[in-house]
């Protein structure tokens, strides 16, 4: 999935932590519902402006960002 449509980064909103769309949710937000036991579903119900392609550019980013990671050994 081609993240980089969905997913922007824009410093004076929200610190610059990456958000969906230009809207004020980020992906840490959506990432933090999932964890927290909410469901697609539910994520859309209570977030109209957002779409399941919102959801899954969520997802691809953040697992683009862990693929990006490496721990330096000592």
């Amino acid at each position: 999935m081609n993240y980089q449509e969905l997913i922007t980064i824009e410093p004076g909103k929200r610190s610059g932590k990456p958000c969906i769309r230009g809207v004020r949710i980020t992906v840490y937000d959506i990432l933090e519902y999932f964890t927290g036991g909410m469901t697609e579903e539910e994520i859309l119900e209570d977030f109209s402006e957002l779409t399941p392609e919102d959801i899954k550019a969520c997802l691809a980013f953040a697992a683009d960002r862990e693929k990006k990671l490496f721990v330096a050994s000592l």
